[in-house]
């Protein structure tokens, strides 16, 4: 009887890689931590400056760059290139003839990605954890697998729609909330009693804005800076309120959007830098002025109200549109940038950063609890808005050593490692095999 061999189903092996890829996740990467580390050493100072962190000088521009070219946009790109990811992923297995085992991998993939976030959420301690958005995301990517790009990028915008449409909807409520607390105050000043429903909207209201109080910021900092146990303890509210809010509200329009959408991106051939730099410039020269353009107004919103939470409610409306157009710019000069023959040692260690890049991310983690908790050095709500940068570019120039020092020698960063061993359900060699000879050479 003649025996079948089954095919063998194997992690991607670096032949098989897209460097264009590679590097604009290394570069993604890095622009996360821009953002993120707002979150890692502030106490509700991600978005506004004024309640830590400062909201003058060097803080406020660092605050305005951030908005202009960073915000959104990073996470937007993550987005897009995890899509891409499982993208590849799955037809990669498919064209290996994996058939329904490709699923499998896929969905085991996939859990262990979700297992992963809720580690790095609790654990880790970072409560902007996004893994674990991205492995619910990941459960419905499936499904759009065989999409033609055209309507990929269609049901991408259409997401974004949605969630534009959302977010108006919640600008009306805060925008009458607010007229009501108007009219409790007018009546008070005037010597009236306001209404039942203007009072209760002034109560609302007023609790709302203690939630950023000093007081209140005071006591999240203390509690930020204390042992490791009561710093999980601390957060896991806040985790939970973010994993069981965040995937309905945010992450469909957000998340999913531009994982369809990157998706479409790759299947026209435009991740990969084959196209000719005239269609990258187009990006870059339609992406800018109008991503920028949008993300300047809501700016200018939130100045003139002088960070008011109606002011960020009202530029949340056009959001989604600032950070796709000023992304798609992002796209073409990430690859103008890999296409070009300029500072190919940086090309090669941002290849590196972002072939390791679940280690890399969860790094970032593993390094602000000790910069910032008090589990090292309690650094939290010390440091103002400019000066966690100093955190950031020194993260970057580590992990632009040590990634390229590591591949040198492994395959995969660790937790690549650990990822392909659980979805493959086999333990793959981690070290690089060197060439026999040069072994031999060695020994001499």
């Amino acid at each position: 009887m003649t025996q079948i061999s089954s095919p063998q189903f194997t992690p991607l092996q670096e032949s098989e890689r897209i460097q264009s890829l590679d590097v604009m996740r290394g570069i993604v990467l890095f622009g996360i931590l821009i953002m993120n580390i707002n979150g890692f050493g502030l106490a509700f100072g991600y978005n506004n400056p004024s309640v830590l962190g400062g909201d003058t000088g060097l803080n406020l521009y660092t605050w305005m760059v951030s908005n202009l070219f960073f915000e959104g946009t990073m996470r937007a790109l993550f987005s897009l290139l995890f899509g891409v990811g499982m993208f590849i992923f799955l037809d990669r297995l498919m064209k290996k003839g994996a058939g329904i085992n490709a699923a499998d991998i896929y969905f085991r993939r996939i859990t262990w990605l979700l297992v992963f976030g809720l580690i790095h959420g609790y654990l880790l301690l970072w409560v902007g954890e996004i893994l674990y958005d991205y492995a619910l995301m990941g459960f419905l990517v499936y499904s759009f697998r065989r999409m033609v790009p055209k309507k990929l990028m269609l049901t991408g915008l259409l997401l974004l729609s949605i969630g534009t449409a959302w977010y108006y909807f919640d600008y009306q409520k805060d925008l009458e909330w607010y007229t009501k607390v108007q009219e409790a105050e007018v009546a008070i000043a005037a010597g009236q009693e306001p209404s039942k429903e203007l009072k209760e909207a002034k109560d609302s209201w007023e609790k709302r804005l203690a939630e950023t109080s000093p007081e209140m910021m005071a006591g999240y900092t203390e509690e930020m800076q204390k042992g490791y146990f009561s710093v999980v303890k601390h957060l896991a509210p806040i985790n939970f309120d973010f994993n069981t809010k965040a995937p309905y509200r945010e992450d469909i329009w957000d998340v999913l959007s531009m994982m369809l959408i990157g998706i479409a991106l790759f299947k026209w051939g435009l991740l990969s830098g084959e196209k000719p730099f005239s269609i990258y410039w187009i990006f870059v020269g339609i992406g800018y002025p109008i991503g920028i353009a949008i993300n300047y107004y809501e700016m200018q919103l939130i100045l003139d109200a002088k960070f008011s939470p109606l002011s960020f409610s009202e530029s949340n409306i056009t959001y989604y549109w600032g950070r796709f157009f000023v992304s798609m710019g992002h796209i073409g000069l990430i690859m103008i940038f890999c296409k070009s023959n300029i500072l190919i040692w940086l090309k090669s260690s941002l290849s590196a950063v972002g072939k390791m890049a679940l280690t890399n991310y969860i790094m970032h983690s593993l390094i602000c609890m000790v910069v910032f908790t008090g589990v090292g050095f309690g650094l939290f709500g010390k440091l103002q808005r400019y000066e966690l940068l100093y955190v950031v570019f020194s993260i970057w120039i580590f992990q632009l050593i040590l990634s390229p020092i590591w591949l040198r020698y492994f395959d995969y960063g660790p937790m690549e490692w650990l990822w392909r061993n659980l979805s493959y359900q086999k333990v793959h060699p981690i070290r690089k095999e060197f060439p026999v000879t040069l072994v031999a050479l060695q020994k001499e």
